[in-house]
């Protein structure tokens, strides 16, 4: 009976089958008359057992042969083994090589340093390490999708290419669009899902954006992912309990799809099972109070920076959204407060442990006029937004929305160190290779 072809992650189900393994060699040692084969598949690890006595000799050869990162097959009885990772192992019956390096695998099992490692991302990729985070990565924007899924909202992929700027120009990668002239690379898609909002109701994206910052921080990439969501007639409050129940998810979801890997990854799992909806909520104004009592120097009116960002977060220990900034640090689209015109109803969360801001919000101005003289007091060309002003013109409605960022939320819930390891191919600001 020819051996089924089965994913390692699938192999628990198999105990005491033949089954057919194809994938790579990710470590071998061996022991006189007995091999040891780590490999991989893409799902995950298993180790396979080659003795001498149960393969032969030629089979037992080549696989003594074979070198870190060989492609394979492998003929195999899928054995119980506690000591194991994963609780199985493999008793192998026959190897066939596929394909065996001519030059060894240039990262091996000593230490290389971040550079080295970023110019190989290509193969890095393939380490234990790597395949956990991107795993993790990959149950984050399922769980977000399914979050949004589950609620009725529209997927609308907006553009990535735009004339219009939702934040500041002094942040956008330029292009010349053929005969058009000067258009950008979106640093948000906000603008155009406000538009499907009054088509859809509920709306939502998750793309990749550019931010053209000269950021060397941590937490800061060029190029990154986020996802937005708008919704007609939702308010600033609707806004934020949208947000605390899609962060919630998210957590839920990962600590219950992605054991293994947090476990590889040495995550304190404890601090993400407080993450849970409500979550505290403090303004602006007593977050300056609180960072100046920590010894801060920092004043009503600036910018809540990197620094303060971590010491306001580590009062909390899951998420805390900060709202009602001055108006004059946040962008020309956010309602100002009817009680306090010179804030606005809008917020920023704030992940625990140090990794500083996952969402920014707000409620969006809906009235045409007030949208009108906030674009000029920020010094915008109107007729560069008639078409979102045409929103405004055209049954408008009061409406709220926000941006997370991907790689922000991966770094925080595995744990980096940087932001760098929490996309496939990093573009930081000396680096675009591989």
């Amino acid at each position: 009976m020819k051996a089924e072809w089965i994913y390692i992650h699938d192999m628990k189900n198999y105990i005491d089958k033949k089954v057919e393994f194809r994938g790579w060699l990710a470590n071998r040692r061996s022991s006189g008359k007995i091999q040891f084969l780590q490999l991989r598949d893409g799902s995950g690890f298993i180790q396979a057992v080659v003795e001498l006595s149960r393969v032969g000799e030629d089979v037992f050869n080549s696989s003594s042969a074979l070198k870190m990162e060989s492609s394979l097959t492998l003929i195999g009885t899928v054995v119980k083994n506690e000591r194991a990772p994963n609780g199985i192992e493999l008793l192998a019956e026959d190897v066939k090589v596929v394909g065996i390096p001519n030059e060894d695998y240039p990262i091996s099992k000593k230490d290389h340093g971040i550079d080295f490692l970023m110019d190989n991302r290509h193969l890095w990729l393939r380490s234990k390490r790597q395949f956990h985070i991107l795993n993790i990565r990959h149950n984050i924007i399922k769980a977000t999708r399914d979050f949004y899924n589950n609620r009725d909202f529209t997927l609308v992929d907006t553009p990535i290419f735009t004339g219009s700027i939702g934040e500041t120009a002094g942040n956008l990668f330029e292009i010349d669009y053929f005969d058009y002239g000067k258009v950008y690379l979106t640093q948000t898609g906000q603008l155009y899902l406000e538009a499907a909002a009054m088509s859809l109701g509920k709306v939502y994206n998750l793309g990749p954006t550019f931010r053209a910052e000269k950021s060397k921080t941590r937490r800061h990439l060029i190029e990154f992912w986020m996802n937005e969501a708008e919704v007609a007639y939702y308010r600033h409050e609707d806004n934020m309990k949208l947000q605390e129940d899609l962060v919630s998810y998210i957590v839920k979801h990962v600590l219950e799809n992605c054991a293994e890997s947090l476990s590889a990854l040495e995550r304190n799992t404890s601090v993400l099972e407080k993450v849970q909806a409500p979550f505290p909520r403090i303004t602006y104004t007593e977050a300056v109070k609180l960072l100046q009592k920590k010894g801060f120097d920092i004043k009503w009116g600036d910018d809540i920076g990197a620094d303060e960002e971590t010491g306001v977060a580590k009062e909390f220990d899951k998420p805390v959204i900060v709202e009602k900034y001055p108006r004059e640090l946040k962008a020309f689209y956010m309602q100002p407060d009817p009680e306090n015109p010179q804030v606005v109803m809008c917020d920023d969360m704030l992940a625990p442990e140090g990794y500083g801001e996952i969402i920014g919000a707000s409620e969006r101005i809906w009235e045409k006029d007030v949208l009108i003289d906030s674009l000029k007091s920020k010094k915008l060309p109107v007729e560069g937004y008639q078409w979102y002003l045409d929103l405004r013109e055209y049954g408008s409605v009061p409406h709220s929305g926000f941006g997370m960022g991907i790689e922000r939320v991966v770094a925080w819930l595995c744990g980096l160190e940087h932001i760098r390891e929490a996309i496939p191919f990093a573009r930081t600001l000396y680096r675009v290779y591989p």
